[in-house]
């Protein structure tokens, strides 16, 4: 008599899109729509307001390195304040800093502004991140993540072409403000979730004095960080090296990148959900691996195009599932600094592959980046498989 009742309620308890998750994915589109319009375009307002090419690498890695710094306490505020707190903080200090670029005229200030712009970043991807992983089902981790990346994978395909058309039409103070606008729309659609209450535990009652870490997120967050690497110089190096092959496309090129990445994501969570790491991360690193390679080479727009779906297709496989494995083994008021762990290591590669390749490239030329991106995802390759040789030795 029980059955029927009993399936249906655990249908609506495996459920992954609830009010709350969809509430969390717009406001995670919004935000990141806002963020990836000023990523093609803060290069080209720093030249307007006297800067060269070399600080653009320093305008990259001091945003990265704010949002890292600030990550483990993030992760600390997300168990001891509330993940609504952080959240909301993250978000409004995003959308301040960006609007107050509309108002200078220094490089310098701008500087200031990244730092601060970089600290509510990384406030509100970190509690982000963690909110999704209390609303998602633990059966469907690996799918649930999949779907809260797809939506800044989308903010990812619409935003840099946007921010570029818009610049061409009106003032970066309008286009700034605008930016700051969608992050206002993301702290609306925040002050909608109904957030999970923090597990207090007894370990979380004492001080500690190192704790800037998850001990169980590290492995994953070693191989993101070779990964992300990858990411640096594509994004910060890329345009300039197609115009100096003679290559056109590049818009295309992240266009293409995004939709595969969303492809993948359809599916790639479902194998880590089933399957596990294994049969999603080697295949992505492998795909991420071919695209560096082409990349290196870069003969023509059909070897940039093909290179983007590949680089999009393994990423978008890989970056969740190590997400997922970065919180599955977390206790639950652990989850906080697990994500903040796992950030912490993207940020980190891609600030010192902004910053190392744009070394590379001024001795070396723009293809030594992407053979060196190659080598880094090697280098994750090679540590996943000591990294499971050895988990298998010790299960037996």
């Amino acid at each position: 008599m029980n059955a029927q009742p009993n399936r249906q309620a655990a249908v609506m308890e495996d459920r992954i899109w609830t009010r709350d998750f969809v509430f969390v994915c717009l406001a995670n589109f919004f935000v990141f729509l806002g963020f990836q319009m000023t990523l093609p375009t803060l290069p080209l307002f720093l030249k307007e307001l006297g800067g060269n090419d070399r600080l653009v690498g320093v305008i990259v890695g001091v945003f990265t390195f704010s949002a890292l710094l600030l990550r483990p306490y993030a992760g600390h505020a997300l168990e001891s304040k509330g993940r609504g707190f952080v959240y909301m903080v993250g978000l409004a200090v995003f959308v301040i800093s960006i609007a107050s670029f509309s108002f200078i005229s220094s490089i310098l200030l701008l500087f200031l502004l990244r730092v601060l712009q970089g600290m509510g970043w990384g406030f509100s991807t970190t509690a982000g991140g963690t909110i999704a992983t209390d609303i998602i089902p633990p059966k469907r981790r690996g799918e649930g993540l999949g779907y809260f990346g797809l939506s800044g994978n989308l903010a990812l395909a619409l935003g840099p072409t946007l921010g570029l058309t818009l610049v061409g039409v009106i003032s970066f103070a309008q286009l700034f403000m605008i930016c700051a606008g969608f992050g206002l729309i993301a702290l609306l659609f925040a002050s909608r979730i109904r957030y999970k209450k923090v597990e207090k535990s007894e370990a979380a009652a004492s001080p500690v004095r190192f704790d800037i870490f998850e001990r169980t997120a590290i492995q994953p967050a070693i191989l993101l960080f070779f990964i992300t690497a990858t990411f640096g110089g594509i994004a910060t190096f890329l345009p300039i090296f197609a115009i100096e092959r003679g290559i056109a496309g590049i818009e295309l090129y992240f266009l293409l990148y995004a939709a595969f990445l969303m492809i993948s994501r359809s599916f790639a969570g479902r194998i880590y959900d089933k399957r596990g790491h294994l049969y999603v991360f080697m295949p992505g690193a492998l795909m991420i691996f071919i695209a560096m390679l082409m990349l290196a080479w870069l003969p023509n727009t059909a070897v940039l195009l093909i290179a983007a779906s590949l680089y999009g297709l393994g990423f978008g496989s890989v970056q969740p599932a190590l997400q997922a494995w970065s919180v599955e083994n977390a206790p639950a008021n652990r989850r906080g600094m697990a994500n903040a762990t796992f950030f912490s290591f993207f940020d980190l590669g891609i600030g010192l592959g902004a910053i190392l390749f744009g070394q590379m490239a001024y001795i070396f030329g723009y293809a030594s980046i992407y053979a060196a991106s190659a080598g880094s995802v090697l280098m994750a390759m090679i540590i996943y498989i000591f990294l499971y040789v050895r988990a298998k030795r010790m299960q037996n």
